[in-house]
């Protein structure tokens, strides 16, 4: 199982996504007509060859306006997975009593499984057929729409490669996590995946849950700190603040 992409929801996207391309270099390859469907217009943009999506809600009554509110402001979001059959775990995962709340089968198959049973985070589990190996690099990805390799992030950009959550009990989660992922809790506190890591953290806000922070892997960090502390940014350590969430610069991704 890979991590391909992570949301974020925010009241405007448009001037994080130009702070994401100021910062990183991210372009945005993809606007999906798609998540009308949810009350959303999104953004989809490379990372290497993970994504990171910012949504926004356009309805009052779509979900993920309730989730601002709730989170009271601009948040992480979702987590998407990728594996060879979405449609087994699917099966395994209702079989277990996890609730689905959207699903779509073809060549491009997703299950959206309850934030409830996933400690309040949105997670999809999604396969692409006819992909001799998923996990390379550049493998196909429809959610980025078709031409998402013409809007590549800049080579100082290598990939996305953990997601951190709090949680009121953090072991508890790792275990209930790599349970519906059927991976495996690393250092009592995290579940890896065959490439990529999901990490659980004590609360850092009342709420208690939901995606707190990326990390993305740089071959150099030190420009994007610059050109993140000129666009007005928080910066602190390897990392800055943007979206309601820390992204921690990294320097490896064996990706």
């Amino acid at each position: 199982m890979r991590l391909r992409q992570i949301a974020l929801v925010a009241h405007d996207l448009e001037p994080l996504a130009t702070a994401l391309h100021a910062t990183l270099g991210l372009n945005v390859a993809f606007r999906d007509p798609g998540v009308a469907v949810f009350g959303l217009v999104n953004v989809v943009m490379p990372v290497g060859g993970e994504f990171l999506e910012i949504v926004q809600p356009v309805r009052d009554d779509a979900s993920a306006a309730r989730y601002l509110k709730r989170r009271n402001g601009d948040a992480g979001y979702m987590v998407i997975l990728q594996d060879k059959d979405a449609l087994a775990h699917r099966a395994r995962l209702l079989a277990a009593g996890v609730r689905k709340i959207a699903e779509h089968e073809g060549r491009y198959t997703f299950t959206h499984f309850h934030p409830g049973d996933f400690d309040g985070v949105l997670t999809s589990i999604d396969s692409v057929g006819n992909v001799a190996d998923h996990l390379v690099s550049d493998s196909d990805w429809p959610p980025a729409g078709p031409d998402w390799r013409a809007h590549l992030s800049p080579a100082n950009v290598l990939g996305l490669p953990a997601v951190t959550i709090q949680s009121r009990d953090p072991e508890a989660a790792a275990k209930r996590w790599a349970a519906h992922l059927a991976s495996s809790v690393s250092g009592k506190t995290s579940v890896t995946l065959t490439k990529g890591e999901i990490r659980f953290v004590p609360p850092v806000d009342a709420d208690g849950t939901g995606v707190i922070g990326i990390d993305i892997a740089v071959r150099d960090a030190a420009p994007v700190l610059a050109a993140a502390k000129t666009h007005g940014l928080t910066v602190s350590g390897h990392g800055f603040r943007i979206c309601g969430i820390n992204i921690s610069l990294v320097s490896e991704f064996a990706g």
